[in-house]
Order: C-alpha cells, then sequence, then structure tokens
C-alpha cells in the first residue's frame, strides 16, 4: 500500500495555516502517519513489524545515553513552514523543555538535535531526499536515515553539520556494521540487531 495525497477542500483560509488546518483534521485510519510533504497533505499505512523494532531498538539505545533535560520522541510534529511541510519522523530527540514550551501537536523543526527516519517502501525518497534537504535546512544537527530498502543492502546514514541547507555524510555503514553519533551523545548503534525485512 503506497501513501495516499487528501485533496485540500475549498480554502477557507490561506497558505500555512490552512495547510496546518488540514493535517489536524485530516481523519486516518489508526496506525497511519499523516504529514505534509511539500504542501500535500499525505497518509501512509502503519510501519512493518520491522520498521517498529528498529525504531523501538533506536529508541532504547538513545534514552539510555540522552541528557536528562532531553528526550525521545516518536510521534512528534516537526513544522517547516517555509517549505510547506510538516513531518512525523520515526523518532526525535529535543529538549523537554522546547516540546513542552509549545501548544499543539508540533514544533519548530530547529528545536530538534536528531532526527531518525527509518524508509519505507512506498516512500523511501521522502526520507532520502525531501527530508534530508528540509532537516539540513532547518539546522537540525543531525539525521539518521535508516534506509532499509537502499538498493543493494539496506544501510544506516548518519548526516551533520548543517550548511546553507546542505549536510555532511559523517558516516554511513551498512547493516550488520556498528555506527557512531558523535557528542552530544557519543553512542554507537550496532546495525546488526536490526531484523532483516521479509518480502
Amino acid at each position: 500500500m503506497s501513501a495516499l495525497a487528501v485533496e485540500p477542500e475549498p480554502a477557507m483560509g490561506d497558505g500555512w495555516d490552512e495547510l496546518v488546518r488540514i493535517w489536524e483534521e485530516t481523519d486516518a485510519p489508526e496506525g497511519c502517519k499523516v504529514e505534509i510533504i511539500e504542501g500535500i497533505v499525505t497518509v501512509a499505512p502503519p510501519p512493518a513489524n520491522q520498521h517498529n523494532s528498529i525504531a523501538a531498538k533506536v529508541h532504547r539505545i538513545l534514552i539510555r545515553e540522552i541528557p536528562e533535560e532531553w528526550n525521545v520522541y516518536q510521534t512528534l510534529g516537526l513544522a517547516f513552514p517555509d517549505r510547506a511541510g510538516m513531518y512525523m519522523p520515526d523518532l526525535v530527540v529535543a529538549p523537554e523543555a522546547a516540546v513542552d514550551d509549545e501548544p499543539g501537536n508540533f514544533v519548530p523543526a530547529a528545536v530538534a538535535e536528531l532526527v531518525v527516519e527509518i524508509t519505507s517502501k512506498w516512500n523511501a525518497n521522502h526520507d532520502r531526499i525531501v527530508k534530508l534537504q528540509a532537516y539540513a535546512t532547518a539546522a537540525v544537527p543531525l539525521y539518521l536515515l535508516i534506509d532499509r530498502w537502499h538498493s543493494g543492502r539496506p544501510t544506516a546514514t548518519l548526516y551533520g553539520e548543517p550548511k546553507n541547507g546542505l549536510y555532511r555524510v559523517l558516516d554511513a555503514v551498512e547493516f550488520g556494521r556498528e555506527l557512531h553519533l558523535p557528542v552530544p551523545f557519543d553512542l554507537t548503534i550496532d546495525t546488526g540487531t536490526f531484523p532483516p525485512d521479509t518480502p
């Protein structure tokens, strides 16, 4: 099943606020992910079990190592008004105060310290291209792309040092190898523990 685009109703307002209203009011089946990608509200089906297992493993590693005043979020909306985007990453590490101080159900993308996206078969290019550019433009310090559908073999790529809307690749490994996150995380993720994909 692929992600569906939701056609906006006739405009009752303008621009970003109207997109957010449509996003908030989209009635999607339980477990589906509703995002705004390049000005289009999309609904993606629930992720596969292997996807969820990888997210749980990375979450567990992060929660043990992050500073006390930070947290790991699995359903936190990140707003990109200049890019007409509202993303729901698989994992976001952000200061608790920055999240708690924001009303509603999303925060400015710039509050994130680390974003983790795990690709799904039907919308992997959103994570590889559109979101990569958006996170870099918002100067999110680290972006970890766990690409289960990379051609050849699944990979994990850590992007960092955002400058002028671009990231530098800090590390890239095939599943089965270790990937290191730099300070302030200073931790290693063993991708060999990630479950294999099943057709």
